[in-house]
């Protein structure tokens, strides 16, 4: 008795207080508590940053993604112009005919990549990544070069500087000597220097080139076959442009979780099984909007890439990100059931209190992404869901002295924390049943609040 005589002696004022005067109180709170938010969301950003720092560093010690551009037939030719040329004796321009080397790149007839990977995870402290070893065989065959386009008479073909050139996004993941058979020859690739790079849509870009393919191995009269056999670390994804006027792609793996990317998608319905995939992609030069040479050097196709990505999808923090969203919904509600149960029970409730209450709800989303980062999300939600709901219980039954508001308490976070979960798993329909999930929340407040005496509050 005398200790509610006390708790009455100190609210007093907040109990004389109109009902206005304690909304807007409590909308003070609020805006107060969209700090400690705030601070949450910057610490989802922080985290999400250092996970893709850690991933970004085992990915670059093992091999970065890979991007196979090649083989593409280097066919040096010979131009001609006219300059004339004054000359100062004799007060004449000169004409001079000026020769110039320039070089046209001709894509395979036929191409064909077959590869198997087997990604692993690599872990370092909570955060992995999938990295993996393959060995690329790529066949197909050359046609004879047509330079009629350009009208280059055959005299002026520097048939015996032809080089094959390949590119390449990973040059640190190669591990055997990387070679093209023509006919029983064999050409090594060596690594060609370039002062820039070529950066194709985000991917750096590394040259290799052969030595001059031998006059016997190339497709002057007749179709010359290739080979190619890479053997490359890699992580993230791998990819192929199918520069072949026929391009076979055929990728298997072990990896459960197969992410299909790029321009073409694989053609086999079969291709994903319960061990894994095997995915098979055909591309005719019809279906690609470049053709089968170029005379303004190996043009940009990067966009026209096909393949595979292996990243561990990590949407932990995503989720999150999401769920932090309807932070100030949930306090924005919470605060109005204490309101209510304040107003028409006339039990008083301290701004302090208020205040803890609000704290513990944003402790929620602390708790759920420290959990999050070494479980899943879903466990994650439901333990630190579990313990706010439990904490604010408690803690309300020392604020209203009885057993029925807490409960209720209880209850309408629950459901509120259900509810927010839903509408975070779903995609498609996240805004229908949000938009309905709210007009329920809002018709349930009215009818509640319809008994409350405003004027003279």
């Amino acid at each position: 008795m005398e200790k509610t005589q006390e708790q009455t002696g100190k609210f007093g004022k907040w109990l004389k207080t109109s009902i206005t005067v304690r909304m807007l109180m409590m909308g003070a709170l609020i805006l107060i508590l969209l700090i400690p938010l705030s601070y949450v969301k910057s610490l989802i950003r922080e985290r999400k940053y250092r996970q893709k720092e850690v991933v970004n560093e085992i990915n670059q010690k093992w091999g970065d993604e890979v991007l196979l551009y090649g083989p593409i037939l280097k066919v040096p030719y010979k131009t001609y112009t006219k300059k004339k040329i004054f000359n100062e004796e004799t007060k004449i321009y000169k004409e001079e005919i000026i020769e110039k080397v320039k070089n046209a790149y001709f894509f395979p007839n036929e191409l064909g990549v077959t590869s198997n990977i087997n990604p692993e995870e690599k872990k370092r402290g909570i955060y992995k990544t999938a990295v993996y070893a393959s060995e690329i065989k790529i066949t197909g065959n050359f046609t004879t070069p047509d330079f009629s386009e350009i009208d280059i008479k055959d005299e002026d073909i520097l048939w015996e500087k032809v080089k094959v050139v390949m590119k390449t996004s990973n040059l640190k993941g190669v591990n055997n000597l990387v070679q093209i058979q023509m006919n029983e020859t064999k050409y090594a690739f060596s690594s060609k220097y370039e002062n820039s790079s070529t950066y194709e849509g985000g991917t750096n870009l590394h040259k290799l080139e052969s030595k001059f393919i031998k006059k016997q191995d190339l497709p002057t009269n007749k179709n010359i076959d290739f080979s190619i056999t890479v053997a490359i670390n890699g992580s993230k994804q791998i990819q192929f442009i199918p520069i072949g006027k026929e391009t076979n792609v055929n990728i298997t793996s072990n990896w459960k979780n197969a992410n299909f990317i790029g321009e073409y998608l694989p053609y086999n319905p079969d291709k994903i099984s319960a061990d894994g995939f095997n995915a098979k992609w055909k591309v005719l030069d019809i279906n690609r909007p470049f053709p089968q040479q170029s005379f303004e050097g190996i043009p940009n196709l990067r966009t026209y890439a096909l393949g595979v990505n292996f990243m561990i999808p990590v949407d932990e923090y995503q989720k999150s990100e999401r769920s932090l969203k309807y932070g100030f919904l949930v306090i924005t509600l919470t605060f109005l059931v204490f309101f209510l149960i304040q107003t028409m029970s006339k039990i008083p409730i301290h701004p302090f209190q208020y205040l803890m209450i609000g704290i513990a709800l944003t402790m929620f989303y602390t708790l759920l992404i420290s959990i999050s980062e070494h479980s899943n999300f879903s466990n994650a939600y439901i333990i630190a869901g579990i313990a706010v709901v439990i904490l604010i219980s408690l803690y309300s039954k020392s604020i209203l002295k009885n057993f029925k508001f807490p409960v209720f308490i209880g209850v309408s976070l629950t459901v509120l924390y259900t509810f927010i979960y839903v509408i975070i798993q779903l995609e498609n329909y996240a805004l229908l049943v949000g938009s309905i999930g709210l007009f329920a929340i809002l018709a349930t407040v009215m009818y509640a609040s319809r008994k409350i005496d405003w004027q003279n509050g």
